[in-house]
């Protein structure tokens, strides 16, 4: 009597089919890890970028003089006014800290720009891996050097990153912030 050592096709399928489902559960965790992965760097490096800009602007604003100087060489005509808005609530122009040019933050073809008096023109703050899908700056109530509120803005923010093909992958981050200037705004 001879025995047949082989396997028949429905003890191969079978073992096929179990080491498929063995093989099938660790790659769709390890794939779904990665666009977790790839998200969450999505999103840090859109969150470093938003970082920089906000930090960036709110120092220059902060640190705005009061345009108080009555000479056609300011920012603007009005006297006593502390910021101006311009491009139409997208944009905010002031006197920096040099207190002799005048500098504007503003927004521009799904950029931050900013523009200073004496430079070569605007660049952007923002980087292409970012798209800035909305930027408002105000109130403008508090900027009247003749009340004896302290000049504040509030920025509000919508930027998203584009670095991913992916739509789901691409974070979208909203910010609104509010800052005061430095210098009290009082008679002295």
């Amino acid at each position: 009597m001879k025995i047949n050592r082989g396997y028949t096709l429905i003890e191969i399928l079978v073992a096929v089919g179990i080491f498929f489902i063995v093989i099938a559960a660790p790659t769709g965790f390890f794939v779904g890890s990665i666009k977790g992965q790839q998200k969450a760097l999505s999103s840090q490096e859109l969150l470093d970028q938003t970082s920089y800009v906000l930090e960036y602007m709110s120092r220059a604003i902060r640190m705005a003089k009061k345009d108080d100087i009555t000479e056609l060489d300011c920012c603007w005509e009005e006297d006593k006014v502390n910021y101006k808005i311009t491009h139409g609530d997208q944009g905010i122009k002031f006197r920096n800290y040099d207190g002799d040019k005048c500098q504007e933050f503003y927004f521009e073809n799904g950029a931050i720009k900013e523009d200073k008096t004496g430079y070569s023109g605007p660049i952007a703050l923002t980087s292409d891996s970012l798209e800035v899908i909305s930027f408002k700056v105000g109130p403008s109530d508090s900027w009247d050097q003749g009340d004896n509120d302290q000049p504040r803005i509030t920025l509000f923010l919508e930027i998203k990153g584009t670095r991913s093909a992916r739509p789901e992958l691409q974070p979208v981050i909203k910010i609104q912030t509010t800052i005061s200037q430095r210098n009290l705004d009082v008679i002295y």
